[in-house]
């Protein structure tokens, strides 16, 4: 991994550098408004490799937003061990973007829309419904830990739920993470082939978490946690506000039924309140904000956002016509900028403990039937598949018809069903570069939408241990080659999450935030609808307000 005080180190050399200031003097710009950052180079079959990253530099001079005005065709090479530069490329030279409408920050913007939105607050008069003692978090029917690792940022591990009619806490999750993060970038030239980023594997998204900021990232009704992890000199470093809790009402409703057929129009509904667990991790141009979200009913819901800045490339182009058949591997997002077409992957680690440490995997495959004997052509049924092994368990979603549960085979319902969870995926993509690609191979786990492996306590990230310029060669998908066992065993479920992004006019300068999201619900778990006996909320006064709110508690 690459650390914080190296990359300070590194990105500084540039400045100091004669071939790289007279190449700013070249293009007519102060090296007094260049701002540099690093680039992992990835690995590309060399035997032999030194410890080394690309720097990149940007042109800052009358906006903040320093990514949409790249000093097009300049890479620096620096070896980070002798913290030198050891190879300079000057190729070409393209027109320097406008900084004119690329600084998104309210004060520098001529004028505002007014949306004519009216003030909004979140008010609990008694405190929060949750407490937190050190790591240790208690909410509704909720018990779990909230712990800060400086590779993969929020750890939740030790997650039970309270079941009413056993009178106890039933596991359920017994470690989750966000395991590793693949973005490759698509333009085949020399100044980004390179650009193929394992993010939590060479830099961190523990080490790139941010500050959260009270009223804006999180309600008002939020509470918030510092981080604290190891510098490479052995201190204790404190990020503040790392995380924020909170309870969250949308809207929402839980469940609901009316009934026209009944005296009265009998109507029962319960309001869908939830726990939010929420961290940012802004690595470099692009901010991941992770919620893991808690439901009253069992459910854990992951949300990943997407926003920040796009990676873009300075072109000669104004407008699209002028590119005609050239192909640029990218948008024409405005004057002299191409946002570059670029993957997320991202694979989680979830360690689930349904009901106990020993699990399996269930696919229960959906499929056509047809009966003679009714007026009907066709109906479908459910054939249940227990994978044996890790091979039976590489699965690719799509638009095949199977549903993919993590079942506790040893514990049943009361009539007779496996105990189990099911995972409901969310945005359902798959890698479009070739198996054998170098790049490929280290984010094999890409490969599929879900793995399953043994427990084993050295397999914790689905990129390996080691990933700066790694080979490939320690990865989930090396790994599950062994084919083991996976039937009634202490079983990891690893699940791989992303889109393809084409960038578009809308995301510049700054990106209006894109959720991907999936949730563990659970499947045959309780004996019936775990919420069904909660309380209807009671309406409050409160102090000059005419309107009555419901509460946000049963």
């Amino acid at each position: 991994m690459l650390n914080n005080e190296e990359q300070a180190d590194a990105i500084d050399l540039p400045l100091k550098y004669t071939p790289f200031i007279d190449s700013i003097t070249k293009r007519g710009l102060s090296i007094s408004q260049v701002l540099c950052d690093t680039f992992s180079i990835g690995w590309y079959g060399e035997m032999n490799t030194k410890r080394v990253c690309k720097v990149i530099c940007y042109y800052v001079n009358d906006t903040i937003n320093f990514y949409m005005r790249p000093i097009e065709g300049i890479v620096v090479t620096v070896d980070l061990d002798e913290m030198k530069i050891v190879d300079y490329r000057d190729r070409l030279m393209a027109p320097m973007p406008r900084a004119d409408g690329t600084d998104y920050r309210e004060s520098k913007q001529d004028s505002l829309y007014d949306n004519r939105i009216n003030s909004m607050t979140i008010l609990q008069q008694d405190g929060p419904s949750f407490t937190i003692d050190g790591t240790h978090v208690r909410w509704a029917n909720w018990d779990f830990h909230l712990g800060f690792d400086m590779r993969v940022g929020a750890i939740i591990s030790l997650a039970s739920i309270f079941d009413h009619d056993k009178n106890k806490y039933r596991s359920v999750l017994y470690k989750g993470y966000i395991s590793e993060l693949f973005v490759p970038y698509q333009d085949p030239s020399e100044e980004w082939y390179f650009k193929t980023f394992l993010d939590i594997g060479e830099f961190g998204f523990g080490l790139c978490t941010m500050p959260l900021q009270p009223n804006t990232d999180c309600p008002e009704n939020a509470v918030f946690l510092d981080g604290y992890y190891t510098t490479r000199d052995g201190d204790i470093a404190r990020i503040s506000n790392v995380f924020c809790v909170f309870e969250r009402y949308a809207g929402d409703v839980m469940w609901r039924h009316s009934e026209a057929a009944l005296p009265g129009d009998p109507v029962e509904v319960r309001p869908d309140i939830t726990l939010i667990v929420r961290t940012v991790s802004t690595v470099s141009n692009y901010d991941y904000i992770i919620d893991w979200e808690f439901k009253q009913s069992g459910s854990i819901k992951v949300t990943v956002g997407l926003s920040g800045i796009l990676e873009v490339r300075g072109t000669k182009y104004t407008h699209r016509d002028q590119i005609q058949d050239e192909e640029v591997y990218g948008t024409l997002l405005s004057e002299n900028i191409i946002g570059t077409r670029h993957d997320h992957f991202l694979n989680f680690y979830l360690d689930l403990d349904i009901d106990g440490v020993s699990n399996s995997l269930m696919k229960s495959h959906l499929q056509t039937f047809v009966n003679g004997d009714s007026p009907r052509k066709s109906y479908w049924k459910v054939v249940n598949e227990m994978a044996k092994t890790e091979s039976d368990a590489k699965i690719r979603l799509g638009l095949g018809s199977t549903e993919i549960k993590i079942v506790n085979t040893n514990k049943k319902t009361k009539v007779g069903n496996e105990i189990g969870y099911r995972l409901m995926p969310g945005s359902v993509v798959g890698p479009l570069l070739l198996e054998n690609d170098y790049e490929q191979m280290r984010g094999a786990f890409s490969e599929f939408n879900v793995w399953v492996t043994p427990y084993n306590k050295s397999e914790k990230w689905a990129g390996g241990a080691y990933v700066d310029q790694s080979h490939g060669d320690d990865t989930l998908a090396q790994w599950t080659l062994r084919n083991r066992e996976i039937e009634n065993k202490d079983i990891v479920l690893w699940y791989t999450l992303g889109f393809h992004h084409v960038p578009v006019q809308e995301d510049f300068p700054i990106m209006p935030t894109m959720r991907l999201d999936f949730e563990l619900r659970p499947a045959n778990f309780f004996d019936h609808n775990p919420v069904l006996k909660l309380k209807s909320p009671k309406p409050v006064d409160f102090f000059n307000c005419s309107s009555k709110l419901p509460l946000f508690s049963q």
